[in-house]
Parts: C-alpha cells; structure tokens; sequence
C-alpha cells in the first residue's frame, strides 16, 4: 500500500480543486458550509454543472456515460467537492446505476441509465420497513405475481427523498421461506401510479427529507424486477457495498474538520482563541489523529479492492470511521458555541439572518445539525450491527 500520492493523482486533485473552486454557485456553497438546507434544485444544479463535463456517475464505466475513474480517483473526487463546499451528489445516482449495469436487462439500462445519470429521474430506496431495519431480511411488503405484474402491498419507512423521487428501488416479499433472505426481489417501482401514498416524516432538525411510502394494490410490471425473482438480496448487498463505501465520507470528515479549526479560531476563552486553550486543542488534535488514520484506512481499502480483493472487511470499518469522526467533530462544535448554541433558531437553517456575531449562522444551526447527525450511527446499518458484520467475518 502507497500512502503518497503519484504525480497524476495530484494533477486531478487539483484538477477538481480549480473546478470547483470557479464552477460551484456562491449560493449553494454557502448554504453547504454553515450547515443549511439544501433545495431540490440546489442539487439539480450542481449535478447538471458535473454532468456538463461528464462527471455526475464517477462510478459508472464510460460506455453507460459514466467516468471509467478507479475507487482513488473518485475518492479524490468526493473529497474535493466536500472540503469545497459543494453538495455531495444525490447517492441513488451511484447505486442504482451499478446495479442496472450489474444486474438489469437491456431494456432497463436502455430506458433508465441515460436519464437517471442526467438526473431527469429521481429515485428514492425502498428498504428499510416498521421493524425491518437494521433486520431488512424481515422485511414484509409483499409483491403477489398476478399474470403479467406484482402487485404491491406494504410500507417503507425513513425513505429519504421520496417526495422528490420519480421511482423507486424497492426490495419486497415474493415468497415465504425458512430463510427470510431467499424469498426477496429487487423492483422498480414508478411513484406515480395508483396506490402510492407518501407521507414527509419531520426530523429534529426541522428538515422534511425522510418519508413514509405506503403501497395499496400497487400494479408493477413484471419487467421492473432486476435480478431473478426471490434472488433480489444478491443485489441488494451488491448496492450496500456501494452504499456503505459512499459511507466513508473522507470528504465531509475533513470538512468537519477544517470548519471546526475555523471556528475554534474565531471563539473565544479568557481573550484568546479557543484552539490555543491546550485542553481544548488536544481534543481536537486527538479526532484529527482519527482523520488521518481514517484517510490511511480508506487508502488501504483501495489498494485492496484495486489488486482483486473485495475489501469486504475494510468497507464496514470505514463507515464506522466516519461515524465516530462526524459525531466528535460534531460535539467539539457545538462547545465551541458554547450558550450560544442552545437555541433552535430554525430560520437560520433556511434563510439569511441579521444576528452580526463570528460564524453566527453556523452556531444558530449547530444544536438542530447535531442532533441530525447522530442519526449517521443507525442509517446504513447501526453501529453495532455493523460491528457483527466485522466480526463474522473475521471469524469472531
């Protein structure tokens, strides 16, 4: 494993680093780094910016319209975008394409690949259910064949983006095994046909991304099914992997990272900056020791993943990495706020506001912000589930 990077790696850091830097709108960079809602058209935006030069599915290969970049580059990717302040791109873009590309048939790439990476469809991700999470093999919205559809019957909870989606990825019941895993398929469900009822779930933080999608006799095509039917848990671990790589979230650890050096400057503790208290600056030296050995984590992965080996261990591992990193770095924020971020000032997560102090939009959106983010240890697969994962396989 090189843990330095070669000359041509460099070369498309900054490659990426001078794009950004002139093409990212001011408007939505600014809402990145203070930590405000995003619009819908706000990554719509950005994405058409990426796809102008072709670089919205960095991990499609060239001849679906993707970039052809090995796991490195995309990784130097994401974490230039991130420390720049753009959106990360909306992550059904990089998981469903895979598995179209994978698994779909010829009619399914012909009809969804162009338009998904263009982003003229949205999707949502049908998995997790009441009761069916971190469990998702208990998942129970069944899908009955009836000629030439399935018809759907169910709920999918925490669905993020369904309001804005136009289909749906979605793993469903076709048949009742003894074990749970091989009586699942993996379909494509368009959102607007009858039956489907979409309910916007209010999180803490006052945003509106997660929903409830409920299934009334819901006619799918049978063509929609990737995959064999009751074979859609092999493609749904394929997507995990996916899922959970995006997970390691280099890009926004190292931006937590910068912002709260930033800030920790700009605070103050007996009329000096906050970073100089040396109790303060050993905590914060102490996650970006974390930072660096999770930088070097990834890097190995990589290496392994690029030399034929899945990474199957390291992957896990990174997603909890990233968990233990945003989470500190997210505590150490709001001490440096201090009093000041008790307050749940809701408009400072939307709009501009007059208060005049340092970083006062970021400290008025820090308490809603950090609560949101201890959600990262349940999403994706808890913390300790992803732990049990680690541990079987490595033959605990």
């Amino acid at each position: 494993m090189n843990l330095t990077e070669s000359i041509e790696e460099k070369s498309f850091r900054n490659e990426v680093r001078d794009f950004v830097t002139k093409n990212l709108p001011a408007d939505i960079k600014d809402k990145v780094l203070t930590f405000r809602h995003l619009a819908k058209e706000d990554y719509v935006r950005w994405h058409a910016i990426l796809d102008s030069v072709g670089w919205s599915a960095p991990s499609w290969p060239v001849e679906y319209g993707g970039t052809g970049w090995s796991g490195t580059y995309r990784t130097i990717f994401e974490e230039e975008c991130l420390l720049g302040g753009a959106p990360r791109l909306l992550a059904h873009v990089g998981m469903i394409g895979p598995v179209l590309i994978n698994y779909g048939t010829e009619q399914q790439k012909d009809f969804f690949l162009q338009k998904t990476r263009a982003l003229e469809l949205l999707w949502c991700q049908g998995y997790s259910e009441p009761g069916a999470g971190s469990d998702l093999a208990s998942l129970k919205t069944r899908a009955d064949r009836e000629g030439d559809h399935y018809v759907v019957n169910g709920q999918k909870t925490w669905t993020s983006l369904s309001h804005w989606a136009d289909w749906m990825f979605a793993l469903v019941r076709t048949s009742q095994t003894e074990r749970p895993q091989d009586g699942i398929s993996f379909l494509l469900i368009d959102m607007n046909t009858p039956g489907i009822t979409r309910r916007q779930i209010r999180q803490v933080n006052g945003a509106d991304e997660l929903t409830e999608v409920f299934f009334d006799q819901v006619k799918v095509p049978v063509e929609n099914l990737v995959g064999d039917e009751n074979k859609g848990w092999t493609v749904a671990k394929s997507l995990l992997q996916h899922e959970r790589m995006n997970q390691a979230d280099i890009g926004l650890c190292a931006r937590m990272m910068r912002r709260l050096k930033e800030v920790a400057m700009n605070q103050e503790k007996r009329g000096r900056p906050l970073l100089a208290d040396p109790v303060f600056r050993a905590r914060v030296s102490t996650v970006e020791a974390e930072l660096m050995a999770h930088q070097w984590a990834i890097k190995r992965t990589l290496s392994l993943m690029e030399n034929g080996d899945g990474g199957r261990i390291g992957i896990p591992l990174l997603k909890l990495g990233a968990t233990a990193i945003v989470q500190k770095a997210s505590e150490l924020l709001m001490e440096c706020a201090g009093p000041d971020a008790l307050p749940f000032i809701s408009e400072a997560l939307n709009e501009e506001n007059s208060i005049e102090l340092p970083n006062a939009i970021e400290i008025h959106t820090l308490m809603a912000n950090y609560l949101d983010w201890r959600k990262i240890s349940i999403y994706g697969g808890t913390t300790e589930v992803t732990k049990g994962i680690v541990a079987k396989q490595i033959g605990l």
